[in-house]
């Protein structure tokens, strides 16, 4: 007869007591903390990672992930800082990029958080799963050939290298989508 074991009794376990805990207590351990912008626990979610021996690549590139989904427009150039870190890593490599994962560590922990880029995306992505490939407006189409033109390709579309702003005289939506809005600033 198989045992079984309770969530009380897992819940209840002490932790154990060296870095090399399941690696998803460790990512999720250092991710919440750098959303909680506490940089004192990412810091050392993240010396718990470097002491296990975690790859610094994966490291970095949860940090490029992070500075878009979590930071996204708040600071734009915690994209910059993350990638920066990663290509450190990179060419570096341990032991000398622990500095580096701590610097970044450190900077998106301390940046403001904005997921508006992340879910706006999320939505368009259901837009796209729930309605299929929507017919593209055809001022938005291309027209390389008369034939396209004389199909009213790419007719009264605006462009100009001085025109500054959005445009609102014509849907750039699919017609089934006119009006639908997916970014939402913050």
């Amino acid at each position: 007869m198989p045992r079984t074991t309770s969530g009380a009794r897992i819940t209840s376990a002490p932790p154990p007591t060296n870095p090399f805990c399941p690696r998803s207590w460790r990512e999720g351990s250092i991710i919440k903390s750098t959303e909680a912008s506490n940089i004192d626990a990412a810091l050392y979610y993240l010396a718990r990672m470097v002491e296990a021996g975690e790859d610094p690549l994966f490291i970095a590139r949860r940090m490029v992930i992070f500075a878009s989904e979590d930071i996204g427009m708040a600071q734009p150039t915690a994209l910059v800082v993350a990638n920066d870190v990663f290509r450190a890593c990179e060419i570096i490599g341990y032991p000398e990029c622990q500095l580096n994962l701590a610097h970044g560590t450190v900077y998106l922990a301390g940046c403001k958080k904005d997921r508006s880029s992340t879910n706006a995306f999320g939505e368009a992505m259901a837009d796209v799963k729930k309605y299929g490939n929507l017919p593209i407006p055809l001022h938005l189409r291309n027209a390389p050939t008369k034939l396209m033109k004389d199909l009213g390709y790419a007719k009264d579309y605006k462009w100009s290298k001085d025109y500054v702003g959005p445009t609102t005289d014509k849907s750039l939506l699919p017609e089934e989508l006119e009006g639908r809005k997916y970014y939402k600033k913050h």
